[in-house]
């Protein structure tokens, strides 16, 4: 009696460690969190941050996507298969399938994406479907899944966007992706706080303001001072404001040939790339001096040129008080506010306006952002105000 138990029990743990290791090897092959990673190459901008599975991932404003990235994280050991992608390019059609973070599009051009097509292949098609859209027109196109065209081709639409994520077989399309960061809500005013001629020491505290009331600010930089304050130019773009160009050594435009104007803006975009990580959108002539010759060199570079509406002067006075009067006195919805963060009374100043304006209901947005919401920015326009 006791040996037929044994072979009983002999039997019984045969069978649970088979299901354990059939339960384990469906646990892996079912994969840990598989997500797609797809980056955007923005016309005048470059290639964006990395945008993880199922994220907004957007050009920024006044730009679009001429090429696209795609990889796996976190793919099932031992299961065969990629992830393949292909593009419509406006002016040459379908281009031919890429895969494994391989570049797709072009990133020589200015012509941009009208539609994107992505696929699994191997075991990775058994058992998950990848879905995607993109953003044209100004609205999400509706999801797409395994080799079905998102976008609208031959039509003169561009594609500003894309979204892509992968889920297992037959679980349905994704949610909604959940908002992160600070949103943005564009039926309330909002205003575009901006500092010039920094960054310096005063920076940080303009930064915890933001980081208090939920704002968000442009910088126009000058290029050669970003490297001493590069962990300030870091923060900056994590808490969601806009390190911009203000040339490298603050040189006016209309004094500077169209070379010198490209390689200053140039070494200012690899300035910003390698403190913070983020492509330059748009530039502030200094002086707020430019002409249409200028203007042609800038839509060339592919950026606009940022004035404003408010200027607070308080580079002449430096008196904390007088540019708090001047910004409450005059505010108005869509207005783009002249600061600078060189010196101690506009930091003061930046202290007490940042919350008294989002006391008074105006969200605190970056110029790129303002624009966005407002009809958007064009290379080699100017722009002082976005009224609603």
């Amino acid at each position: 009696m006791g040996e037929e138990k044994s072979r009983v029990w002999r039997a019984a743990l045969v069978v649970l460690t088979i299901l354990f290791v059939e339960s384990m090897s469906f646990a892996a092959w079912a994969g840990d969190g598989m997500e797609a990673v797809y980056q955007l190459f923005q016309f005048g901008n470059g290639w964006g941050r990395e945008c993880r599975d199922n994220t907004y991932g957007r050009a920024a404003a006044g730009s679009y996507v001429t090429a696209l990235k795609v990889t796996l994280n976190n793919q099932p050991e031992g299961m065969t298969g990629t992830v393949t992608y292909q593009v419509n390019l406006s002016g040459s059609g379908w281009l031919g399938w890429a895969e494994n973070f391989a570049e797709a599009g072009a990133t020589d051009t200015d012509m941009p994406l009208e539609a994107v097509k992505m696929m699994l292949t191997g075991e990775l098609a058994e058992h998950y479907d990848i879905y995607y859209s993109v953003f044209q027109n100004g609205a999400w196109t509706e999801l797409v899944m395994n080799g079905e065209a998102a976008g609208a081709e031959g039509q003169g639409l561009r594609v500003d966007g894309v979204r892509a994520a992968i889920r297992e077989k037959g679980a349905g399309v994704p949610e909604e992706p959940q908002a992160s960061g600070r949103v943005i809500d564009p039926t309330r005013p909002m205003v575009a706080l901006t500092f010039d001629d920094g960054p310096s020491i005063y920076t940080p505290r303009i930064l915890d303001a933001l980081e208090r009331n939920g704002g968000a600010s442009t910088f126009f930089m000058v290029g050669n001072r970003i490297g001493t304050y590069a962990p300030t130019v870091k923060r900056m773009a994590e808490l969601g404001c806009e390190p911009a160009s203000h040339t490298w050594a603050h040189t006016y435009l209309t004094g500077m040939s169209q070379d010198a104007i490209i390689t200053s803006l140039n070494q200012v975009d690899a300035a910003i790339m390698a403190a913070a990580g983020v492509p330059t959108a748009v530039m502030r002539p200094p002086g707020g001096y430019i002409n249409q010759e200028k203007q042609a060199v800038l839509a060339a570079k592919g950026v606009p040129a940022v004035m404003w509406s408010l200027d607070t002067r308080d580079w002449k006075t430096q008196n904390a008080q007088n540019t708090i009067n001047v910004v409450l006195g005059n505010v108005k919805d869509g207005d783009i506010i002249l600061m600078h963060d060189l010196y101690d009374a506009s930091a003061a100043a930046a202290e007490v306006l940042i919350p008294e304006l989002t006391n008074r209901g105006y969200q605190l947005v970056t110029v790129s952002e303002l624009a966005a919401f407002r009809g958007g920015m064009a290379p080699g326009h100017i722009y002082s105000q976005f009224r609603p």
